[in-house]
């Protein structure tokens, strides 16, 4: 059986790099894609892919910064270095046999999204997402699994349930209610990960919240009644692309040993 591998590929190369308290020069960024580039390695020997995507953001503005305009406006840029270092890190892969997919104006996180859900729909068999990133983690409930490859851990629905509060499927609408500090997604006040999970279990999913906020006392349903737009808004900003044009066939992505 045939068995996707998607990498999601900066957010092993920005925590590879941030781990060095050392400050940014070329060196740090040589060392850490060299590290980088042991991980990638790394994970095909241990999973023994069929196929291959290797996803990195393309940088710049995406379908959400023009939804809305403070997206990820607190996340600190990537280190120009790195950045600089990034094209010939590709051409590494590319001599390696894998085929970089980076597409402008969506982020790795869709097309990984897009990616998977077409493989598992397909039915071409078992497909792995490396990451630690958790909005990818909604892709759970549709077949996929998650591989943290700095904890050599499997994330599975068990895992997320765990961590969350709620099964994968309604990652989500969590998300959308508590927002997200490091995307800068508002999501709704007075609502954290406990809170947000609770509302969850009793009603089903943020529609139905927002179908009984009208009787909801105090702070929280006030909240809820006031912050209706932005909390729908936060629900598109954390819900995956999964339309994106990839560009590429899954020969393109298969893995020859």
């Amino acid at each position: 059986m045939a068995r996707l591998l998607a990498i999601d590929g900066l957010n092993i190369v920005r925590r590879v790099y941030e781990a060095s308290p050392e400050p940014d020069s070329d060196l740090k960024a040589e060392i850490a894609l060299r590290h980088a580039l042991s991980s990638f390695r790394t994970l095909i020997n241990d999973h023994e892919p069929t196929h291959i995507l290797p996803a990195f953001d393309y940088g710049g503005p995406t379908w959400r910064h023009a939804l809305y305009a403070g997206y990820r406006e607190g996340r600190q840029p990537m280190p120009q270095v790195l950045r600089d270092a990034l094209p010939g890190f590709y051409a590494t892969l590319a001599g390696f046999g894998l085929h970089v997919v980076s597409i402008p104006e969506v982020e790795a996180d869709d097309v990984i999204g897009t990616a998977v859900m077409r493989w598992l729909k397909e039915g071409r068999g078992a497909a792995v997402i490396a990451t630690t990133d958790k909005d990818l983690h909604g892709l759970i409930a549709h077949g996929a699994l998650v591989w943290d490859h700095f904890k050599c851990a499997w994330h599975d629905h068990a895992w997320v349930e765990k961590k969350f509060g709620v099964p994968p499927e309604l990652l989500p609408d969590l998300l959308a209610l508590m927002g997200d500090v490091t995307d800068s997604i508002p999501g709704v006040a007075k609502i954290g990960l406990k809170t947000g999970a609770k509302l969850l279990r009793a009603y089903g999913n943020i529609d139905a919240v927002m179908a009984g906020a009208g009787i909801l006392p105090g702070a929280l349903g006030e909240s809820l009644r006031k912050e209706r737009e932005i909390l729908y808004l936060s629900r598109k900003l954390v819900e995956l692309k999964t339309d994106v044009k990839l560009g590429v066939t899954w020969n393109m992505l298969a893995w020859e040993k």
